[in-house]
């Protein structure tokens, strides 16, 4: 099984390897940052909700840019100092003690993650061939998986004590964490400056098939807060369900993913097996929600069994939406704009962050059965519009790439 989890050795383990590192960081970061800047820096919740909003904001805007230096300066020297500039933007929060501050230091650190990210895209295009990029990308995602696991039992022995020097010192392995992350970047090979073309400056801003691609991937994404909002409110409001059940279910979701996410990929390959994965998630996601919705009114363990195979199908619709997504991500992509485009593409990971939570609550709290159908019927049309704004993209790609020759930057 370990060798199954593990990339091949060389660039490939090597990336698994810089996501684990700065992954156990921020798992600490996730499960203790809301209390650090509520309970230690004294902000009130309302506050650092708006300051992260806005941050997250900032930085979704900031990926493209940074996302096309990587492109043009050479991915893994942009990365590594991405990973060194989130690490110091981690750190500038041990030092915060106001609001206009903490935005600042926010809107840094999500700057950073989000050119981090499409940074590492650009790297990966440029050191693994395009028929292994999916699998690969699977396999950071167990890594991933198992890295914030690890990180969050760190993270809970700092809530346990509850002592501001407990969370210092999770902000402190955070940021340690990214340092450590850009030592193992400087491990890989160098990837060169990809040629650039000279007409259409304004790059994947102008690109409308592929825009649309990531428009109905943001809305497959609105499942992100589902196990960390969506269902404990469901739980608490709707069933009778124990309330520790939400730990049993994410618990459930992450050994999942580690374990099987990249057995999910294995059959993505190209354009026409990454929509279908999309399509069959679509599916999945549809009788996940209608599972969940039968949870309501039903005795407590009669609703704890509905809830747990409610999350086995949602992880199952996750896998083959993620891997379908990675590869459209990718394959969609001009070769000499992959960190731009990669950056355009993970702004829908940040609308769905920040709109996920009021959708949510509107669709599951408010409307109940309905809102649950609602939410499964709105992603299985999305999954099913995904071919052949798949397929538009494709053809629009093949346009630009038989245009005018490319020149180097």
């Amino acid at each position: 099984m370990t060798t199954r989890l593990l990339p091949p050795a060389g660039p490939q383990r090597v990336l698994a390897s810089a996501q684990l590192a700065n992954s156990v960081g921020d798992g600490a970061y996730y499960v203790t940052s809301a209390l650090y800047f509520t309970h230690v820096v004294g902000l009130a919740p309302a506050r650092v909700g708006l300051g992260l909003t806005v941050a997250w904001a900032v930085g979704s805007l900031a990926g493209v840019p940074l996302g096309r230096l990587a492109d043009r300066r050479g991915a893994r020297g942009t990365a590594v100092l991405l990973a060194l500039a989130t690490a110091l933007a981690v750190g500038s929060f041990l030092v915060v003690r106001g609001f206009v501050p903490f935005v600042v230091a926010a809107c840094a650190y999500a700057t950073a993650q989000s050119g981090l990210a499409a940074a590492r895209q650009a790297l990966l295009a440029g050191l693994v061939s395009a028929g292994d990029r999916t699998g690969l990308l699977a396999h950071l995602q167990s890594t991933l998986n198992a890295g914030l696991a690890v990180g969050a039992g760190l993270g809970g022995l700092a809530l346990n004590s509850g002592t501001r020097e407990a969370y210092l010192a999770v902000f402190a392995l955070d940021a340690v964490s990214f340092v450590v992350c850009a030592g193992v970047l400087v491990r890989l090979p160098a990837v060169a400056p990809v040629a650039v073309r000279t007409r259409d400056s304004l790059g994947v801003l102008r690109d409308r098939p592929y825009a649309l691609v990531t428009l109905l991937n943001t809305v497959l994404l609105l499942r992100m807060p589902l196990l960390s909002l969506g269902l404990p409110l469901w739980i608490a409001e709707r069933t009778a369900a124990p309330a520790w059940l939400v730990s049993v279910l994410f618990v459930l979701n992450t050994g999942a993913v580690m374990v099987f996410q990249v057995r999910m990929a294995r059959g993505v390959t190209g354009l026409a097996s990454a929509t279908r994965a999309v399509r069959r998630s679509g599916w999945v996601m549809l009788a996940t929600c209608a599972v969940f919705a039968l949870s309501a009114g039903a005795s407590p363990w009669v609703a704890a069994a509905v809830l747990v195979v409610g999350a086995v199908l949602q992880v199952v619709a996750e896998m083959g939406q993620s891997a379908g997504s990675w590869q459209l991500s990718f394959e969609l992509a001009p070769a000499d704009r992959v960190g731009e485009y990669q950056g355009f593409f993970g702004t829908g990971v940040t609308v769905a962050r920040t709109l996920g939570p009021l959708v949510l609550t509107s669709l599951l709290v408010g409307w109940g059965t309905a809102g649950w159908l609602l939410l499964g019927i709105a992603t299985l049309g999305a999954s099913y519009a995904m071919g052949p704004a798949g397929r538009w993209a494709a053809g629009a790609r093949v346009g630009r790439e038989s245009g005018p020759a490319l020149v180097a930057p």
